[in-house]
């Protein structure tokens, strides 16, 4: 009797451990970029808020390299338990769509989407002490002298990279891409005059242009942009097309991970994204929120996928 009722104890608590509600443990956010750029940042402002909001910390995992293809692929690979979570950006879609990719994930079969965070509408900058002081100025000086003057990006097939290699293909000019991995040792270079200008996502760059370490050419938005005041838009300088390049950064889980927490998930983002506080450290960004829920992200995953399809094929833009 005693061994039976033993027996019966075990498969309670046993029963017990599994029924535990989630998150029973921290969670792990992994970034495919490397810390401090935009990815990166706004991962670690939703992290913070959901390690207070959830009971659990969510620990923020930089693993660059590849255009995000070595944090991308662990995530696909991991299990779905809720417990090791991808926070993205466009580079999720982009990277099997580059002929030649070495990605091996697909981002609709692989991926349960949770929320799409933020758009990043970009700036081109170039160095304080450079002699290009727009977008006339730039493009008069790349095809004075074709294939000299460089852009830094985060990597191959990236936002930034897009963006140059459209402008190259709508001016038909001829310049050099300088991949690294990241926004912000890209634009370390930039600073330094290295490298001659650069499409940076609008997060953390106002205070750099403000504080004249750099200047800024256009911002990558229609209407003007409240942060960068006296700068044209891409519209103003004829160059609208460019605003289809602002990247989005947004949470995914691996396929097949339940749907109550990918909902869970989901809720606490948009709580995140609507606390005044953080709204107010996502605008000190530049960051424009969107927090929508799992079936608008996979919707806009979908279009955009389609738009990133054929900006590559009219660029001829490769994996490395």
């Amino acid at each position: 009797m005693k061994r039976s009722f033993g027996f019966i104890f075990l498969i309670f608590l046993s029963g017990n451990l599994i029924a535990q509600p989630y998150p029973a443990k921290p969670i792990r956010l992994l970034v495919g970029f490397g810390a401090g750029g935009p990815t990166d940042v706004i991962a670690r402002f939703i992290a913070q808020d959901l390690t207070a909001s959830m009971g659990q910390s969510v620990l923020v995992e930089n693993r660059p390299g590849a255009n995000a293809i070595i944090a991308t692929e662990a995530v696909a690979k991991s299990a779905p338990d809720g417990y090791t979570l991808l926070f993205s950006s466009l580079s999720l879609l982009v990277n099997p769509l580059l002929p030649g990719t070495k990605s091996n994930y697909d981002p609709f079969k692989d991926f349960a989407p949770i929320s799409n965070a933020a758009n990043l509408p970009m700036v081109v900058v170039t160095a304080a002490g450079s002699p290009i002081n727009s977008m006339k100025d730039l493009v008069a000086q790349a095809k004075a002298k074709p294939g000299e003057l460089s852009y830094a990006t985060s990597g191959i097939g990236g936002s930034t990279h897009l963006a140059g290699a459209m402008l190259e293909v709508m001016t038909g000019i001829n310049m050099i891409n300088v991949p690294f991995k990241g926004n912000g040792p890209a634009l370390v270079e930039v600073l330094a005059g290295r490298v001659s200008f650069m499409f940076y996502p609008v997060v953390g760059i106002a205070d750099q242009i403000a504080a004249k370490k750099l200047k800024a050419l256009a911002v990558g938005t229609v209407a003007p942009h409240p942060d960068f005041p006296g700068i044209p838009t891409m519209k103003d300088v004829g160059y609208a097309e460019l605003v289809q390049t602002a990247p989005w950064v947004g949470m995914l889980a691996p396929a097949g991970t339940p749907p109550a927490i990918v909902n869970r998930l989901a809720d606490e983002m948009r709580k995140s994204l609507a606390r005044p506080e953080t709204r107010e450290r996502m605008k000190g960004q530049g960051a424009i929120i969107v927090g929508d829920t799992p079936v608008e992200f996979a919707a806009f995953l979908r279009k955009d996928s389609e738009r990133w399809a054929q900006v590559i094929k009219a660029s001829g833009v490769k994996a490395e």
